[in-house]
């Protein structure tokens, strides 16, 4: 018995240590390795069939909005990054630099992409004339690289996947229409699917993506009542138009600017799946997500009937569910141990008593509860149970995100709460930048959005005392 706890116990508890916590999760779930290459992440089968499935359903989302894929280059000239001030300003920390190709050196350097926005926008500028050219709605799926000081699997690495959305648009209006929906593509793909609530709003001037008119977020608070930035969108008006000469022939043929917009998504995603929903006992997945929805473990395998029963089952169940039978020669309760590892929402247990019955066992992951069911009732059963599981993983995420948000008047309060209540703080704010940046260098705390539906709360700004402007929920984040 003490072997099949084995895989448990090496978990570090999560209240002992919730990084710690994080890092064993990710490690003995088999979602990465790492890498010789320090900084950066091996993605395993896992890990990488979560993202496989995060792809595919925001793809087929993308798309139903007009959304095309395409491909850039992985490299950037020095010049073409250069064309847009405060973009390459934001992210020269963070550039890897080509400098040889073979033995030979380059007469100008490379930026290995941090982002896209240079390239598309140096590919518009031949490909958009005329308005009957617009709007251009593109997205592309690929890695970026950051040079970041401090890396964590998924949530920070130097090599990262991602997919970023690049649009051109005749009008400020359309730019800004797209820019709002493909926000709330990313929120109703965090609550329906990851079973993420989220918290929608506008990036303050401090913390928008550089060279954008405005930034866009949905944020997520993780079970250590820390923020994630989740996935965001930027309006950028026609700022990278005029610095790359973006221009269209109008109905009145008249050369106007496009104005752009870009979003993106990556795989922090995987991160904030963890930390949301996870326990001392490993993942705890979402069904909509999930790989694996299902896992058969026979008891007593060896036993006349017992196998051939599991996959009479697995033969029913595949054509509705992601699922698989475990046929290893670990004892049941390892394989009930690395199921809940795994985070695998449903295992179904069916041994020589249960097939006497007629029956089986379900088991579901987030809750442990037991069902047991007639073997001609498991398809339906299976079905309510995981759309079952997916609400209920919602709601406790959201009952928990809803206990951790506190409304705080004075800076005194502010201040009580981050020490004692880990979570978002609603606060009002004047609209000083350097509120924020006292904020930060006192408690660590930063502005993680100004939400669309917008509270008077208090008249004054939490931190100076003067009106206030906007109501802001801040945190301390990853």
């Amino acid at each position: 018995m003490a072997k099949d706890k084995k895989l448990v116990e090496s978990i570090t508890s999560m209240q002992e240590d919730f990084a710690q916590w994080y890092t064993d999760v990710v490690k003995k779930a088999e979602l990465i390795d790492y890498s010789s290459v320090k900084g950066c992440m091996i993605i395993k089968p896992a890990g990488y069939a979560l993202w496989e499935n995060i792809q595919h359903e925001l793809d087929r989302r993308f798309k139903e909005t007009g959304v095309q894929n395409v491909y850039m280059p992985l490299f950037i000239p020095e010049s073409l990054l250069n064309k847009e001030k405060d973009h390459v300003e934001g992210f020269a920390p963070e550039v890897a630099w080509v400098t040889h190709g073979g033995q030979n050196m380059l007469q100008e350097r490379l930026c290995v992409r941090p982002t896209s926005e240079t390239l598309f926008c140096d590919f518009y500028k031949n490909d958009v004339q005329s308005y009957r050219d617009l709007p251009k709605v593109y997205n592309q799926w690929c890695s970026v690289v950051r040079w970041e000081k401090e890396t964590r699997p998924f949530l920070r690495s130097r090599e990262f996947l991602w997919q970023e959305g690049h649009t051109a648009h005749a009008t400020a209006e359309e730019a800004q229409e797209r820019t709002e929906q493909m926000l709330n593509v990313y929120a109703k793909f965090c609550e329906e699917v990851l079973a993420i609530p989220v918290i929608r709003g506008q990036k303050t001037e401090k913390e928008k993506f550089a060279g954008a008119e405005a930034t866009y977020t949905i944020e997520a608070l993780m079970h250590d009542g820390k923020a994630l930035q989740s996935g965001t969108s930027h309006n950028f008006g026609d700022g990278f138009a005029k610095a790359f000469g973006i221009q269209y022939t109008d109905p009145d043929n008249q050369l106007q600017y496009v104005h752009q917009t870009s979003w993106g998504l990556s795989t922090r995603i995987i991160g904030a799946i963890i930390m949301v929903h996870g326990d001392d006992s490993g993942l705890v997945l979402p069904p909509a997500i999930a790989p694996t929805q299902v896992m058969v473990i026979p008891i007593q395998q060896q036993k006349e009937g017992v196998l051939e029963k599991a996959n009479e089952l697995y033969e029913t169940l595949k054509k509705q569910f992601r699922v698989k039978v475990d046929d290893s020669a670990k004892s049941p309760g390892w394989k009930f141990s690395e199921q809940e590892m795994r985070g695998i929402p449903v295992r179904i247990e069916i041994g020589p008593k249960d097939i006497e019955k007629g029956q089986c066992v379900l088991v579901r992951r987030d809750t442990r509860e037991k069902y047991q069911t007639a073997l001609e009732e498991v398809p339906l059963k299976l079905a309510q149970l995981l759309d079952s599981i997916q609400a209920d993983m919602y709601e406790r995420a959201k009952e928990h995100r809803d206990s951790h948000i506190t409304d705080a008047a004075t800076y005194e309060e502010f201040q009580k709460a981050l020490d004692q209540k880990p979570g978002f703080i609603r606060a009002m704010w004047c609209g000083d930048q350097a509120c924020e940046d006292k904020i930060k260098e006192d408690t660590t705390a930063t502005s993680r959005c100004m939400p669309f539906e917008q509270e008077q709360i208090s008249d004054v700004c939490v931190c100076c005392g003067k009106p206030a402007k906007k109501l802001v929920f801040w945190g301390k984040a990853y």
